[in-house]
């Protein structure tokens, strides 16, 4: 399907801008970068779910295959009133490349319904899982498509789709999904996986710059699953946490915030507000706060021409998909900001779904400090793989790892050859 954009902002217009000018640099060739540039495979499914009143409401749902040429597709799902075709269509382009980078057998999906899972209880929100599973099964197996948790949607959401495919085959299929519970094949390590692997980048860049890891003061956009490990690494680290924030704003405290006693805080009163260590901020004030790391955790277009300007940070660590667009960037590279992107930056979740992939297909389970040494390994010989790319190049990070990403799968597609 040829993709058409008319909305400048939008991820897909991002994602696509972001791969013409890597495909520019790296000289492929038209039929080459045609393929690369299309999604493979697009499902959209609209299915009927009973509400606990006896209602019936119809939620409509999609499933991306961008590519298939390394390995099978690995993706997220992502549960949101928001979702959109584009958006699920960049995602799944950006997956492609994260696995590419970190040199993982894996080509890009993405999934995501269109559900504000605030307005459903536990038991509609299951039945919306397992309608919408067994509508994507078609794409869904082992050995083609392992989806994996994303914004609104969370281990709880992979059991359900675990068991729902497993009832369909008449005997249990760990390896359909990772991010799952650990009591049913799910990898220690997971859970934390993501935030963990953009400290680590964080850790790496600033020793490769010959910068001070130790007087990093880090602020962090978003406080869920990878917003709040990034922090809480952060924290472990040694580093100074000096500003957090979720959806309904945040706090910022130039001496540093308690991560663990702020994190018990929030699981206690649900939110920031009335914690008196620091001063209450709006999202907008967190990304133009006084910090040297921003790490951007929450959604895509944040830093954009709008916002870029007032970013403060030397250093941001893209924790979510697509915070920055290509307006951003040029302000960023502008000012000198180093920016570690996201495909990059936040591949420690995908790195660990593919261990528990492996173990589930094993059924051969690691330790934890195991799988965070595995982890940690990767990403420090990736950020080195995106970083000598980008020199040998003359570009920004962003560039460097797009070039990496996208000249790893089009030799794959080279490689293979045209069928038939």
């Amino acid at each position: 399907m040829t993709q058409n954009l008319s909305v400048g902002d939008s991820a897909l217009a991002t994602a696509l801008s972001q791969f013409d000018r890597a495909v520019h640099m790296l000289g492929i060739n038209g039929g080459t970068a045609a393929m690369l540039r299309t999604c493979k495979r697009e499902l959209t499914v609209n299915f009927p779910v009973r509400m606990d009143d006896g209602s019936v409401k119809v939620f409509t749902g999609y499933r991306i295959h961008h590519s298939t040429v390394r390995g099978p597709c690995k993706g997220g799902i992502r549960y949101s009133p928001h979702v959109t075709l584009d958006e699920v269509r960049a995602l799944a382009m950006w997956m492609t490349w994260k696995c590419a980078v970190v040199n993982i057998p894996y080509g890009g999906a993405k999934g995501g319904v269109l559900v504000d899972t605030k307005k459903h209880s536990l038991r509609e929100l299951e039945g919306i899982t397992r309608r919408y599973a067994t509508e994507i099964s078609l794409f869904i197996d082992p050995s083609g498509d392992i989806p994996a948790p994303d914004m609104g949607t969370n281990a709880q959401t992979m059991a359900w789709i675990m068991d729902t495919y497993s009832m369909h085959r008449g005997y249990s299929v760990p390896a359909i999904v990772t991010g799952k519970p650990i009591n049913i094949g799910g990898s220690a390590g997971r859970h934390e996986a993501t935030g963990r692997g953009v400290m680590f980048t964080v850790r790496e860049a600033y020793k490769t710059l010959n910068w001070d890891f130790s007087k990093a003061r880090v602020a962090v956009q978003g406080f869920g699953n990878v917003g709040s490990i990034s922090a809480q690494t952060a924290y472990e680290m040694g580093c100074s946490v000096v500003g957090v924030s979720d959806i309904e704003g945040g706090l910022y405290n130039s001496d540093g915030i308690d991560i663990p006693e702020l994190i018990a805080y929030r699981r206690q009163h649900g939110s920031f507000k009335g914690y008196s260590k620091g001063k209450f901020i709006t999202n907008d004030e967190l990304l133009s706060c006084d910090c040297d790391v921003l790490v951007p955790a929450a959604m895509e277009n944040q830093l954009t021409q709008h916002t870029a300007g007032s970013v403060k940070a030397r250093m941001v660590a893209e924790g979510a998909n697509g915070p920055t667009t290509p307006e951003g960037d040029e302000i960023l590279n502008a000012k000198g900001v180093i920016v570690l992107p996201d495909i990059l930056c936040n591949a420690g979740g995908v790195v660990t779904s593919y261990f528990e992939w492996v173990q589930d297909l094993q059924q051969l389970f690691w330790e934890e400090d195991d799988i965070t040494k595995r982890l940690e390994r990767i990403m420090i010989r990736s950020f080195h793989d995106v970083y000598d790319k980008s020199k040998a190049l003359n570009t920004d990070l962003r560039t460097g790892a797009q070039c990496l990403g996208i000249g790893r799968v089009a030799e794959s597609h080279i490689t293979r050859g045209l069928y038939p």
